[in-house]
């Protein structure tokens, strides 16, 4: 049986519903936990969806992809200190307990609508985290599109 990790790199797919504690733990599936303790996530607060705001967690090679797009943007470009300034400051690093759990920061779980449980959306190389009725939401309107998406892989 496979457990979702390929020579090294870890492959983030399916969907967990898992509750919240009282310190605002959520329990991160084995198979995406981090190979080495100590390694940063970054979670980032993602408001693009019309459905309302997630969680967005990036492993660090994810994270470094990223602002090696921002950083190639024209430097005249307005969006992209808008990126920086909007991502700086709406992302925290955090690691991963030895018991397998990420704490969600206060503003950042109330802003996602999050409280007594979350749904963890695997998107192959991050993942969200979802309130469940939200993501009930992101669901139906992406299986709307799906059929078109999937005609991009043929």
């Amino acid at each position: 049986m496979s457990d979702g990790k390929t020579s090294g790199r870890t492959y983030y797919n399916s969907c967990y519903q898992h509750g919240i504690d009282e310190k605002r733990r959520i329990q991160i599936p084995a198979k995406w936990r981090p190979e080495s303790e100590g390694t940063e996530l970054t979670m980032i607060l993602w408001p693009k969806h019309q459905a309302g705001t997630c969680l967005r967690v990036l492993p660090p090679e994810e994270m470094a992809a990223l602002m090696a797009d921002i950083d190639a943007m024209p430097n005249g470009d307005p969006n992209k200190v808008v990126l920086k300034r909007f991502i700086g400051s709406e992302s925290v690093q955090l690691t991963v307990d030895k018991a397998g759990r990420i704490v969600l920061p206060e503003a950042m779980a109330r802003a996602a609508a999050i409280k007594d449980e979350a749904v963890l959306v695997g998107l192959l190389d991050r993942f969200e985290i979802w309130n469940p009725a939200r993501y009930e939401n992101v669901k139906a309107a992406d299986a709307v599109v799906a059929h078109e998406a999937f005609k991009l892989m043929e």
